[in-house]
Parts: structure tokens; C-alpha cells; sequence
């Protein structure tokens, strides 16, 4: 198909109206973003919207109008609180679902008894919208999923050769989508927030609620009431990861990745790859910007982004809710110890595994210096190990390590009783001792229940003559006594299907196994 591109002269106008009229499709600005309109009424046309931006035909469209009255013979009635929003807003980035008329089909409303309805702010759109002499169905104008586009470029980028023209109308005002607020039910809620803050609607009707999906996203049975409330949307190529921290730790924190980019604020001193999305204080600056941004990343290449998150009040709502499915809910939260669990059989070669894990930034909590912390002259818990397994244990007030490992870790039950008396403690100071991005290396992550504190667990698991060899040489001990010590703890079968990841350490490249884990998790 040949695309026209047109302007904004008078003659253009009402040839992209002429275009709608007759059934084509028109890219166009708003103060939003660039939609991609069609005839309302025609559901032949409003079906090749789908197919042009390959969106799912259960994802429903907003219907634009030229003036306010308009919207009457769209819904079956016109709300006091609709009225009021209205009056108060129209043309504006604001769109108001209802019950919907007889005159609007199953295809623009994506299946539902409702429409979505807005009056454009931008004169170009509602001029546009006046020269086609209909009410016009427009989501946004590019390839469903990718990040909406708020300049022509990225229209032609996505949409040249399949839709009928074009215009070119310069940069959106806004750079967010309107805000969608249904009205069809008692209680209004927000689906989908905008430049019309929470705060803005509420001084006209009262209060409103939040649906669930604007920050924590749909449900797998839920129907999308409005457009923008899938999974993930808003997406480039690249796979973006929101940082949530402040300045200081998110600098941290992405200075210290490889081979990636960042999605940042003006003023963050990253060293890596960025492209910025406004200031850290103005949400219209973000808003604004942040679509531009996402696209910028895809030009440049980039394949993993982290992104500085964006604040939740006013426009920032908007933002967040935008980006958030943009990394489809993917977040690393700074705020509290991101903990990485590193377990596995003794003799495995956790040590190893630590030792590269601390290359790519991660702080070491090692439990075994805990557990010796916890076990030296004077502590309290010498006396309750004394009770348990024998005075003998202790020399001097000093704990005899291997007399009491013969004792603990020649059965079982014996294993359990040494753990009953030390585990609280070691967990208690590794949860102190937590900061950052931190690996817990826990020999007995699972049996002191320490995995619950985990963002992610990783054990590391050997064959059991590797193992063997191993322990006797670490401790100096025979096979026999090596073979005791294994006994004691899970098999490999349990380690590995109660851990998220596992490392294999008989010989295989430990690096790059850490390297293709950690490409997942951060």
C-alpha cells in the first residue's frame, strides 16, 4: 500500500478526512500520542486497524469526537458524573468509558457493552476528526506492543505501506496516553492514568477508585476495559529492568553492569550507555519524554536496560504505569536487601561460585564465618552445644571444631539438634548484615529457612566422587568420615528442584554458567 504523508495545511486536513470517510486509515497527532483513525461506525475499517498494528481484536478502542455533544449518540446515556467531567475537561487527555449505543459495534469496543470516548485537545486531531463528518477510532499509531509514538517518525517507522496516509503534525504535547475513567459501573474507577490526574477528577466528582491492574497488572482471566492494561506494552526490543532506588544506589548499582544501558533522569551520573526521560522532580518532563526514550534505546542497540523508577503521584502515576509494562513488571528493589542465596553440597565448590559471583558486584555474606562468630570463647551458645553433645567439646572455654563435627554430623538427627541450637542465631546476623546486592552463601540455607529472605536461590552441585575428593583434602579427614558428612545433607535431586538455578561443578565452565544466570535475574 502507498502511504501519503500529509501536513497540516487546510487541503490536508480534508483529505485525511476524506480518507476516513471513505474507510481508510489515518495516522494523526494529539496531545497525547500519533493515533491511527478510522471510521467508528465502519467496522471494516476499525478491523484493519488490528491487522495494520497486529493487536489483539479484545483489546478495545477509544472513540475520538470533534465536539462535546457528540458523544451523545455513543452511549446510551450521559452520566451526571460523566457530565461533569465533560464540562470540566473536554477537549482534554481525558477519555470517559460508558454504556455504549446501539450505533457502536462489537469490534471498537473489543466485545464489551461499553465505549471509550474522548474529545482531543490537539486542533489538528479535532479538526481532522470535524473534515471526516464521523466519530473516529484511533489507539495509538504504531506496532501493537512497541512504545507509543508522540513524533511522525516513529508513525512512518512502524506504520508506512500499511495504512492509507500520515500526518505529520509535530511532537506530542503530553507524550503519555489520555487517562481512561469508566463511569459504566456505581463506582468510577481509573483504568489507565494520564495528564488528568487522580487528583484533577476527584475535585470534579468525588473520590474514585484505582483498579489494581494500573500498577500491579491484569489478572490471567481479567478483561481489558480499557487499552494500555495487557501485561506487557509499551515495549521496545530491548529487555528493560526498573531499579527501584534512589540516586545514590541506582548509580551504584548500574556503574557496576556490563554490556548494558540506562533509562535514566538528566542528572544521574551513570557511566554506561544512557538515554534520559525528563528531570527527577518534573513528571510532565518524564511523561514527555519517556515513549522518545524507549524508542532511542532501540535505535542505539541496546538489549538490556535498567531504568531509574519513576515516582506514583500525579503524572507519575501515568510514567510508572507505562514503564512498568514496559519491563513487563520486571523490578530490582533496592530499598531492601537484594539477596541472592547460594547453597549446595558440601564439597561442590561453593567457593568458587563465590568468588565470581563477587566479580559482577555482589557483597559475600559467608555463614560459615557467622557460624564461627557465633561458636567463639565466651558465647552463650558454647555451653547450650556442651549440653547437647558432650562437655568434652569444649577445651579451655575454646570449642574443639572436629570433635564436635565427628558428633554432629554422624547422623541426622544429631545434624538437626546442632541446627536447632545455631541457626537462629547465624540467620538473625545475616539478616543484619544484608545490604545492597548481596549473596548469602549458606551451606544450611534450607534448613535454617534462610531462602525465604532470597530474591533468587542458587545451589551448586558435583558428582560424589568429585565431592569426596574434595572434603578429604579441605578437612583432612578420611573417606569414610567425608561420606558422613554427606549423609547428612539433602541429595542433589532436592537442591536442585528447590532452587531456581543450578550450577554444575564437575569441570563445566562456572563463569559462564554465572554469566547467562545473572543476564536473567538482573
Amino acid at each position: 500500500m502507498q502511504t501519503k504523508l500529509l501536513g497540516t495545511t487546510e487541503y490536508d486536513i480534508a483529505e485525511a478526512g476524506r480518507i476516513i470517510a471513505d474507510g481508510g486509515l489515518v495516522a494523526f497527532p494529539t496531545e497525547t500520542v500519533y493515533g491511527l483513525g478510522a471510521n467508528a461506525f465502519d467496522d471494516d475499517a476499525v478491523r484493519r486497524i488490528y491487522c495494520a498494528k497486529g493487536r489483539p481484536s479484545d483489546n478495545p478502542l477509544i472513540v475520538h469526537i470533534a465536539q462535546k455533544e457528540d458523544i451523545a449518540e455513543l452511549v446510551r446515556e450521559v452520566t451526571p458524573k460523566a457530565q461533569a467531567l465533560i464540562d470540566a475537561f473536554f477537549p482534554a487527555p481525558l477519555t470517559i468509558i460508558l454504556k455504549k449505543s446501539d450505533k457502536i459495534g462489537s469490534t471498537v469496543s473489543g466485545g464489551l457493552d461499553t465505549v471509550a470516548v474522548r474529545m482531543p485537545q490537539n486542533e489538528v486531531a479535532r479538526a481532522i476528526i470535524k473534515a471526516s463528518g464521523c466519530p473516529v477510532a484511533a489507539p495509538s499509531a504504531n506496532t501493537s506492543g512497541l512504545p507509543s509514538p508522540t513524533r511522525a517518525k516513529y508513525v512512518i517507522d512502524d506504520m508506512m505501506g500499511k495504512i492509507d496516509a500520515i500526518v505529520d503534525g509535530g511532537d506530542c504535547e503530553y507524550g503519555v496516553e489520555s487517562t481512561v475513567i469508566t463511569l459504566a459501573e456505581p463506582t468510577p474507577v481509573l483504568l489507565r492514568p494520564g495528564a488528568v490526574t487522580k487528583e484533577m477528577i476527584e475535585a470534579v466528582i468525588g473520590e474514585i477508585k484505582i483498579a489494581p491492574a494500573v500498577i500491579e497488572g491484569m489478572k490471567n482471566d481479567e478483561v481489558a476495559a480499557s487499552p494500555g492494561m495487557k501485561y506487557k506494552h509499551y515495549s521496545p526490543k530491548a529487555r528493560v529492568v526498573i531499579v527501584n532506588a534512589d540516586r545514590e544506589h541506582y548509580e551504584q548499582f548500574v556503574n557496576s553492569r556490563k554490556d548494558c544501558f540506562a533509562l535514566c533522569f538528566d542528572d544521574d551520573n551513570v557511566t554506561v550507555p544512557k538515554v534520559t526521560f525528563g528531570r527527577e522532580n518534573d513528571d510532565l518532563s518524564q511523561a514527555r519524554e519517556l515513549f522518545d526514550a524507549l524508542r532511542m534505546l532501540d535505535e542505539m542497540g541496546a538489549k538490556k536496560v535498567y531504568a531509574r523508577i519513576p515516582g506514583k503521584d500525579g503524572v507519575g502515576m501515568a510514567v510508572y504505569n507505562r514503564l512498568i509494562r514496559a519491563a513487563a513488571f520486571e523490578i530490582i528493589d533496592l530499598t531492601k536487601p537484594f539477596t541472592v542465596g547460594l547453597t549446595g553440597q558440601t564439597g561442590a565448590g561453593k567457593g568458587y561460585v563465590c568468588n565470581e559471583l563477587k566479580k559482577h558486584g555482589f557483597k559475600i555474606i559467608d555463614c560459615d564465618a557467622v557460624a564461627r562468630s557465633i561458636t567463639k570463647k565466651g558465647s552463650p551458645v558454647l555451653d547450650e552445644l556442651a549440653n547437647a553433645f558432650g562437655n568434652d567439646i569444649l577445651v579451655d572455654g575454646e570449642l574443639d571444631r572436629g570433635l564436635l563435627a565427628s558428633r554432629c554430623f554422624d547422623t541426622k538427627e544429631h545434624t538437626d539438634l546442632l541446627n536447632s541450637i545455631t541457626h537462629p542465631r547465624i540467620a538473625q546476623l545475616c539478616r543484619q548484615q544484608a545490604d545492597g546486592i548481596c549473596v548469602l552463601d549458606a551451606p544450611q540455607l534450607f534448613e535454617a529457612g534462610l531462602e525465604k529472605d532470597c530474591y533468587k536461590v542458587i545451589c551448586v552441585v558435583a558428582d560424589e566422587p568429585t565431592r569426596i575428593k574434595r572434603i578429604m583434602a579441605r578437612d583432612n579427614i578420611t573417606e569414610q568420615q567425608a561420606r558422613a558428612r554427606m549423609s547428612a545433607q539433602y541429595d542433589e535431586d532436592f537442591y536442585i528442584s528447590h532452587s531456581d538455578y543450578t550450577v554444575y561443578n564437575n569441570g563445566e565452565n562456572i563463569a559462564t554458567q554465572i554469566e547467562n544466570i545473572l543476564e536473567v535475574i538482573l
